[in-house]
């Protein structure tokens, strides 16, 4: 656990760390080079960053000093936040611009070398974990925006008031630091796609309910909301030393290819108390699937892939020839069904997942039927919840599935839940959005499972849809809920023809009907 330097620094309460992160927003507006939320937040994050390292190595270095042990700096002078941010009079104007962007510059000690970014790109760790990989790998895609050194001054300055050593203060800086990245989210339209709403994930965490001493993965994290949620969830079954240890270095990884939710990513683990997040910034796709054995599997994974993006063909020949396609939702779903852990013979559970897909997922033909056919072989695809319209809003308009499934298949029959929209709505907005209470309903039936108006369930063999020489003809997941009136827009394509041409029909039939009376009539 976390160690306190007790009696060292002040303690920040939640209003003047506000007040704070406000300010610092403030001063940023008046700099030229800044645009909008989506600059001022990756701002913030890289300052606290550095900040956040320096008071965490101050912890490891009185650690340290206690037990007679030496301690490595991953920072060495005069890169260190206490170097050239900690004095208030300290290097400002261009000579502070000059310090964090050149590649070669005066350092605040006077003598010449790197520039702070050129000096953190180029740290190397010496293994797996260690910070300064991390460290590294965060800054190569780091940008300083301010083009005002005496600006950035007053931010660093404001910045250098917030105590990481201090784990109510840690705790109380990580709820603000979220709300910031819904702002982020709510005032940048590029930042929706690695976002999702808050109480999508507490569900999604909950009903999958990972356990201390399994792994996690997300391999499309974005900010990192799902990991923050497990690892949460987790910490509150840590019974001793040893369990943290174990929840720290052994439980959660994530993947994100894109530099600013990486960093963003980092910045939201570390300030909620994982010490060393375990985060691959490639893409997590690059890697052959066929080359991917146990040694990769994991327990869990929790997932919002990206969807309605295009893979290259690089990526796509990861993938098995007749499962190639460069739609990222169907790669990343056989990701994931590859990278579930197969059962263990002394228990009896095998890797699960809980993944959101679009309603095309459902529905589609081709090489998305033959992905959902190897699904429902080889894997108990036991769930599909049903989201209503505007889960995404305004980001995305498309519906959502949250498909949950588990190694050891075959599936035998699917269990569908719909998710209906508060009594008097029609619709979920960003200023009105999906509450976690909402899912109440869910969670207890999911606990004891009866047919009821938004629940039903379809036998595996009525979905595999093939001819009389066995080919596969369609693997339709979208199934309608018997009691309901869906949405007649909504309906695939091959749905919607269907039930025109079964309403024409009944048109028809009706004017038969009306045409016989009429004749009797006139009889």
């Amino acid at each position: 656990m976390r160690r306190e330097v007790k009696n060292k620094m002040p303690q920040t309460t939640a209003g003047q760390l506000s007040a704070i992160i406000k300010s610092c927003r403030d001063i940023m507006r008046k700099d030229k080079g800044i645009n909008g939320d989506s600059d001022r937040l990756p701002m913030l994050t890289w300052i606290m960053f550095i900040k956040f390292l320096d008071d965490m190595e101050k912890v490891h270095e009185a650690e340290s000093k206690m037990e007679g042990k030496r301690y490595t700096s991953a920072i060495q002078s005069p890169y260190r936040w206490r170097d050239w941010a900690a004095k208030e009079e300290g290097i400002t104007g261009e000579e502070l611009i000059s310090f964090i962007n050149n590649d070669e510059c005066v350092r605040p000690d006077g003598s010449r070398g790197a520039g702070l970014f050129a000096y953190l790109k180029k740290l190397e760790g010496s293994k797996k974990g260690d910070r300064r990989t991390v460290i590294s790998t965060v800054f190569c895609g780091t940008i300083n925006r301010m083009q005002s050194g005496y600006l950035l001054r007053d931010i660093i300055n404001k910045i250098n008031g917030i105590h990481f050593t201090s784990t109510e203060e840690i705790y109380t800086l990580s709820h603000l630091y979220e709300s910031l990245l819904k702002e982020m989210r709510d005032s940048a339209g590029d930042a929706g796609e690695f976002y999702t709403p808050r109480a999508v994930v507490k569900f999604m965490v909950t009903a999958i309910n990972p356990r201390l001493g399994e792994t996690v993965l997300d391999p499309s994290c974005g900010t990192g909301g799902f990991l923050v949620e497990a690892f949460e969830s987790m910490r509150k079954q840590c019974k001793s030393v040893e369990d943290n240890k174990i929840l720290q270095n052994e439980t959660i990884y994530g993947g994100e290819a894109k530099s600013l939710p990486y960093l963003l990513c980092q910045m939201n683990l570390l300030l909620h108390g994982l010490d060393s997040p375990q985060i691959d910034s490639g893409n997590s796709l690059r890697f052959p699937l066929n080359e991917l054995g146990d040694k990769d599997r994991v327990d869990t994974i929790i997932t919002n892939p990206p969807f309605g993006g295009e893979e290259e063909k690089g990526i796509q020949g990861n993938f098995p020839q007749d499962k190639r396609t460069s739609e990222t939702a169907l790669l990343f779903l056989q990701l994931i069904m590859r990278k579930l852990r197969r059962k263990r013979p002394s228990s009896k559970k095998c890797g699960r997942a809980a993944v959101i897909v679009p309603k095309g997922t459902l529905f589609g033909d081709g090489v998305s039927a033959r992905i959902k056919e190897e699904l429902l072989k080889g894997f108990n695809l036991h769930t599909i919840v049903r989201l209503p319209n505007g889960v995404f809003a305004p980001y995305a308009g498309i519906p959502t599935n949250i498909l949950f499934f588990e190694h050891g298949g075959p599936t035998k029959q699917i269990w569908y839940y719909e998710h209906l929209l508060p009594e008097g709505r029609k619709n979920y907005t960003k200023t009105r959005p999906i509450q976690f209470y909402e899912f109440k309903s869910c969670l207890d039936w999911w606990k004891k499972r009866e047919e009821n108006d938004q629940a039903w369930k379809v036998k595996a063999e009525d979905i595999l849809k093939y001819d009389k020489n066995k080919n596969l003809i369609s693997v339709n997941l979208d199934i309608k809920n018997p009691k309901s009136q869906e949405e007649f827009e909504h309906l695939p394509p091959e749905q919607l023809i269907k039930d025109i041409l079964e309403k024409e029909e009944k048109v028809i039939e009706i004017i038969k009907e009306i045409s016989v009376l009429v004749a009797k009539n006139e009889q």
